[in-house]
């Protein structure tokens, strides 16, 4: 014969509020019951109408609830009058004390089901976590009318998120279930920065849809080959990029060909965080409409793209490499406020300022024929200089007075801006690159005296905005060149028509008779030559195809 179960209730295991709403719900039911046996004794004593237990019942819950007051009313005598007026306000203080005690807590405990804010999903971008600023990433998306659900494990960022507006939804990426919640299986692309969960976030999210696109963040590059193992697509390490970046954008320099015009200049502008360029778009911009300059490429958060689009829109820290008479590039940067011009050059001797991943990223970016100074505080890492760098004597013992740049990868925004502010008290010249992770530095990082800010959070989001998006990630494809040629292929259009945007090159201007003429409306005739600039790769496949 099997044991009988022991069914009997343990007090020792209920919570507090459980014992809170049994006491409560004991003392509710002695009140009816006392009320009851009252009011059955008055009817008969007081009043002479005698009620059965039921109908004495009946009326004391109506009494009670103030919802009526039953057949018995009006009473004759004070006694019951006075007792049936404290029925009615007993009933109504209960009826605050089950609210407070069961009702509202009730509601506040019950869990937000996010999923209800959800909109309908279908070939959308599913996040995986994301551990920088989860609304800069999701504005980028926003910005493109990318559809998204973010899968965010702490619950109250995630409500916070979905308060303000945002797709975003409690769950864990690695739980099938809560992967599924997003619309997994609908999505296109998985977006995942879950550090050491990161592979099995992917290969659970695989399982449930093998067509998924997976962009991945990781701490380091040595990562990369083991998430390509599990599926990764396209892995990013943040800090290594912007290194990367930073290194490359101090040394894509103008070169100017033998037979090139000192009257046609190649000088950079760049929009600061308070120019009313901001926002707009390249083709709105007066860089793009004036008549004499040519757009030949810009930089955005990092990335050079030669020509810009027209659609590309203009945000602070882009830098537009213009070309045409040095002189119209003055006036037009002394014009419009909150940009600074200056002119491109080649970095000889550059000093980097940390030597953790982004640093490093940044020394095996520059070319081997650029002079590297490297400052750490760990000497385990082997820099030229071991010191602070916001010491000055570590930045004079690195001669940065001396340097032509300056790419600061330290390992926080406070120390980055302080190292910028000194590198600046010691060097007017030196060109200061600077690494930040909250976007909001980028303009204390201007302040302090840096040429170029890239903000990790900013890079990360516009990196992925553009994957996403199915726009092509460039990056810098060496030195921008200004050549002098033959300008038979171009005779009868214009300076303006002769460019084509996909060649990577740009016509800037026409020699004709001897005088170099940078209007776009110029047009090309027989025996003319041409200004040409563009990548270093560019120009000469256009000297290839013009000999």
């Amino acid at each position: 014969m099997r044991e009988l179960r022991d069914f009997s209730l343990d007090p020792s295991d209920l919570t507090y509020r459980q014992r809170l709403v049994l006491a409560y719900a004991g003392g509710l039911v002695s009140v009816v019951l006392v009320f009851t046996g009252l009011y059955y004794w008055g009817m008969a004593a007081l009043e002479g109408r005698p009620r059965s237990p039921f109908q004495a019942f009946n009326t004391v819950i109506e009494v009670m609830t103030t919802t009526g007051f039953g057949a018995d009313s009006p009473w004759q005598t004070p006694l019951m009058n006075l007792f049936v007026a404290g029925m009615q306000v007993s009933g109504v203080a209960i009826g605050f004390v089950t609210l407070r005690v069961l009702v509202i807590p009730l509601f506040e405990r019950t869990p937000m089901n996010l999923d209800d804010r959800l909109s309908v999903k279908n070939d959308h971008v599913v996040v995986a976590e994301y551990r920088r600023d989860s609304e800069v990433l999701l504005d980028e998306l926003e910005a493109l009318d990318v559809d998204y659900v973010l899968v965010e494990s702490d619950e109250e960022e995630a409500k916070r998120l979905s308060d303000d507006g945002y797709q975003a939804i409690n769950g864990d990426p690695e739980d099938r279930e809560d992967l599924e919640r997003a619309s997994i299986g609908k999505a296109n692309v998985l977006i995942t920065d879950a550090g050491d969960r990161t592979a099995s976030v992917v290969l659970t999210a695989l399982e449930l849809n093998e067509e998924l696109r997976v962009v991945s963040f990781t701490a380091s590059t040595r990562r990369k080959a083991a998430l390509a193992e599990v599926g990764v697509d396209r892995s990013v390490a943040p800090h290594a990029l912007i290194g990367q970046r930073l290194a490359e954008k101090a040394t894509t320099p103008v070169s100017v060909g033998e037979r090139a015009s000192d009257e046609v200049a190649i000088r950079e502008i760049l929009v600061r965080r308070d120019s009313p360029l901001h926002g707009v778009r390249v083709r709105e911009s007066p860089v793009a409409n004036h008549p004499e300059l040519t757009l030949v490429a810009g930089w955005f958060d990092g990335e050079l793209r030669m020509p810009p689009s027209p659609e590309d829109r203009l945000t602070p820290n882009t830098v537009l490499v213009v070309a045409g008479p040095a002189d119209g590039i003055d006036d037009l940067t002394g014009e419009i406020a909150g940009v600074q011009h200056s002119r491109v050059r080649e970095h000889s001797r550059v000093v980097v300022a940390g030597l953790g991943e982004g640093g490093a990223a940044a020394v095996d970016a520059l070319p081997e024929d650029v002079s590297v100074t490297t400052v750490d505080e760990s000497p385990e890492v082997d820099p030229d200089v071991v010191g602070d760098a916001t010491e000055p004597e570590t930045l004079e013992a690195a001669d940065v007075d001396d340097a032509t740049a300056l790419v600061v990868t330290v390992n926080d925004d406070a120390t980055a801006l302080l190292t910028t502010a000194m590198a600046r008290s010691l060097s007017a010249d030196v060109e200061v690159l600077v690494r930040v992770t909250d976007t909001e530095k980028g303009s204390a990082a201007f302040r302090a005296g840096a040429d170029y800010v890239l903000s990790v959070q900013r890079v990360s989001a516009r990196l992925v905005a553009a994957e996403v998006h199915g726009e092509r990630v460039m990056d810098p494809v060496g030195q921008i060149r200004l050549v002098r040629a033959d300008a038979a292929p171009f005779v009868g259009e214009t300076v303006a028509s002769a460019s084509d945007p996909e060649t990577g090159w740009t016509v800037v201007a026409v020699v004709h008779d001897g005088e170099v003429n940078t209007t776009q409306s110029a047009t090309i005739e027989a025996g003319d030559e041409v200004f040409v600039a563009g990548s270093d790769s560019a120009v000469r496949k256009f000297e290839q195809a013009v000999d």
